[in-house]
């Protein structure tokens, strides 16, 4: 009789030996550079500036070029700004490689689609780093809509709102960032339609207004989604002055019940329930108590890469978010009401 059992790894979930090629050195970067390291794998590292210091600061290898960096790595990681999104995930499917690539996808739908096809044509995948689904707080609230834990939903609030970044380089050019919809509440686009479903309406408004093509330096947008199933869902994001905490959070009401988290004034995740719709503990631990997201996000879309189980977000997702986005900009515009069942991104149907 065996006294131990044989290790027999998992090509599918054994990570190692897989190298990543990270594009960029900027803040996200070393969020995910933190992650790949934590799950033991080998990363280079190519940028127009900052590379020596990432690399220095955390063990990495530098490529020197782009290329360098395409013909050395399994999977490249884009955590570049936005609007070079499209141009080096292109790089990347050409040279046959996979691809993880932060939000927003890309700044338009058509060009995420783009992508997507692009990826279907070489036989790569390509995901988006929608790290939100990975929180805690917002994978328990799909869990229990979709469960039905609180019954049909009937109204939702996102919030986000974070020290502006478009003091400074390319985040107040709307060309390039996308403004604070497409940049900050694409997460909670994203969300939304995850957790309440299908988006048939838009409508969106901003204050101050974007002027000539530039965002102000702080800014508020609001946005009301109206979903397929009849739910609402009201999201704001704001870019606030210097020092703003950030906070982020939700509460989806639903016909039997309520789903509550605010990163600024809990530790947790709560449910309230109507009698005898729940037993047990109805607190789960936030982020910050356990592993990070963007470790748990970047760990599930690796071993899909490896030919695991599809992970909770895929191409079609990012460029879905990105559609919404474009459609609040366009709401936000022209004052009207998007109608997603025939909007056309190129021009705001008559």
């Amino acid at each position: 009789m065996a006294l131990f059992r044989t290790h027999v790894r998992n090509p599918m979930t054994d990570l190692t030996g897989l190298t990543v090629g990270l594009v960029g050195a900027g803040n996200i970067a070393h969020v995910h550079v933190a992650a790949w390291k934590a799950l033991g794998i080998r990363v280079l590292v190519h940028s127009h500036a900052g590379a020596a210091e990432l690399a220095e600061g955390y063990g990495l290898e530098v490529a020197d070029s782009l290329d360098d960096l395409l013909a050395a790595a399994d999977v490249v990681d884009v955590v570049t700004p936005s609007a070079t999104h499209r141009e080096i995930t292109l790089a990347a499917i050409a040279a046959g490689r996979d691809v993880i690539c932060e939000k927003p996808l890309t700044l338009t739908a058509a060009a995420s689609h783009e992508l997507a096809e692009a990826a279907a044509a070489a036989g790569v995948r390509l995901y988006p780093a929608h790290v939100v689904r990975f929180f805690p707080a917002y994978k328990a609230a799909y869990d229990a809509v979709r469960a039905g834990r609180i019954g049909e939903v009937a109204v939702a609030r996102f919030f986000r709102q974070a020290s502006s970044p478009a003091g400074a380089g390319w985040y107040r050019d709307v060309a390039r960032s996308g403004g604070v919809i497409m940049d900050l509440m694409v997460h909670d686009l994203d969300q939304a339609r995850w957790i309440c479903g299908e988006v048939t309406s838009v409508y969106a408004v901003q204050s101050p207004p974007t002027v000539d093509g530039i965002s102000p330096v702080n800014v508020a947008a609001h946005v009301t989604l109206t979903h397929a199933g009849g739910a609402l869902s009201q999201l704001r994001a704001t870019w606030g002055a210097t020092g703003t905490q950030f906070k982020s959070g939700f509460s989806i009401a639903g016909s039997t019940g309520q789903l509550e988290y605010s990163s600024a004034e809990d530790t947790g995740y709560a449910e309230e329930l109507q009698d005898g719709a729940s037993d047990g503990d109805l607190l789960i631990p936030a982020s910050t108590l356990g592993e990070s997201p963007y470790l748990t996000q970047l760990r599930e879309l690796a071993i899909g890469l490896r030919g695991g189980p599809e992970p909770r977000v895929v191409a079609a997702d990012g460029a879905a978010a990105v559609y919404l986005a474009e459609a609040a900009r366009a709401s936000m515009e022209t004052g009207r009401t998007i109608d997603m069942n025939s909007f056309d991104p190129a021009g705001v149907p008559a």
